[in-house]
């Protein structure tokens, strides 16, 4: 049968349609503390090609914290799991326990595919507030200072939890306090490959390489998280060119992961979003009140501005998870589809707000 142009070049695009349906692997790159506007101002003098053509090929959204403090705990915490703080119980940096049994992005794939059918990593550089150390026994004296030194940045962030700080305990006499693991404590014993404190990109983007290289032949879901921009901007500022250079290095890794999974024939199969856990106060060395960050991604389904809370429902969903089975029930919403309008994190929450990095 001869086929009319229009007939062609609608049975192209319902091939193009299923071929962008097919999803086998996800890659979550981190690029800690990169403040959206930052980010959109190194685009405009394209210094961030990766973004770019990333952003070319899918989208590039804004969003936003409705909810937990703009720090790493936190933010991390809530792009991996899809739960507010009271649900993950992870709420700062100084508020936090382990996210409970099977609620990370991680578990839920494994419970979906079935944990040889599918390969979890993550690669992170921070070695403090995206970690996996157990509970620990720290003197009573010890704890009361910490506590007290907790409190007061409590008093200063209202409505950013009251967990405890441990449990205390009498042993021969002495007093002792049991603190809570670290957030990824239960979730490291359950994934593939659970790695941090690698601190420098180059570490983290050699070591990703190569676990692509290895896994190339098993359905994967990676985390890759980048932290240089947070810590120089911590040392030097925002607006320092040593934060716009970190900033620069994480694009520059991130196209050698592309690279390599073109290199490997997997990039059509893959989804990679690229995301922020918080921004950065305008020309300072902290992120108090930075509540605007953004993804990029070469997900073309992707077509509204969100919030940190809705990457994974997003991830869950292109890898065919049902998410009305899911419990605890996910607090985000897949990028894909309408959400409620949601306030940004109130200022009263933080300890400073930030001039300049404002929503668009």
């Amino acid at each position: 049968m001869r086929l009319t142009p229009v007939l062609a070049a609608l049975l192209i695009a319902a091939s193009a349609f299923a071929a962008d349906k097919e999803v086998r692997n996800v890659i979550v790159i981190g690029w800690d503390a990169a403040q959206r506007n930052h980010v959109h101002e190194l685009l405009a003098s394209n210094s961030l090609p990766t973004l770019a053509a990333l952003a070319k090929e899918g989208a590039l959204v804004d969003m936003t914290v409705s909810c937990g403090a703009t720090d790493t705990k936190a933010g991390w915490t809530q792009i991996l799991t899809g739960l507010a703080p009271g649900k993950s119980g992870v709420f700062s940096n100084g508020r936090f326990q382990p996210v409970p049994v099977g609620c990370s992005v991680f578990e839920r794939l494994e419970q979906h595919f079935g944990a040889s059918n599918i390969a979890t990593v993550a690669i992170v550089g921070k070695k403090g507030h995206v970690d996996a150390e157990p509970p620990q026994i720290i003197p009573f004296d010890t704890w009361v200072k910490r506590e007290a030194r907790q409190k007061k940045i409590d008093k200063a962030k209202p409505g950013l939890g009251n967990l405890k700080g441990g449990t205390i305990f009498e042993s021969n006499g002495v007093k002792y306090v049991s603190t809570p693991g670290k957030p990824w404590f239960n979730a490291c014993q359950r994934v593939d490959l659970w790695t941090n404190g690698l601190i420098e990109n180059d570490k983290v983007g050699s070591l990703a390489l190569a676990e692509l290289e290895k896994r190339k032949g098993h359905r994967f879901f990676f985390f890759v998280h980048f932290a240089e921009p947070d810590h120089v901007g911590h040392r030097f500022g925002e607006n320092s060119s040593e934060y716009s250079n970190g900033i620069i290095s994480d694009d520059t890794w991130t196209g050698k992961i592309i690279a390599k999974l073109k290199e490997l024939g997997l990039y059509d199969k893959t989804l990679i979003y690229v995301v922020a856990d918080h921004g950065f106060n305008e020309g300072e060395k902290g992120h108090g009140y930075a509540p605007y960050v953004f993804v990029g991604t070469n997900d073309r389904k992707v077509n509204r501005n969100g919030d940190r809370l809705d990457v994974t429902p997003t991830v869950l969903k292109r890898f065919g998870v049902d998410l009305s089975t899911l419990q605890p029930a996910l607090d985000g919403i897949p990028l894909d589809q309408p959400a409620p309008e949601r306030p940004v994190v109130a200022p009263a929450t933080a300890k400073k707000k930030n001039k300049k990095d404002t929503a668009k």
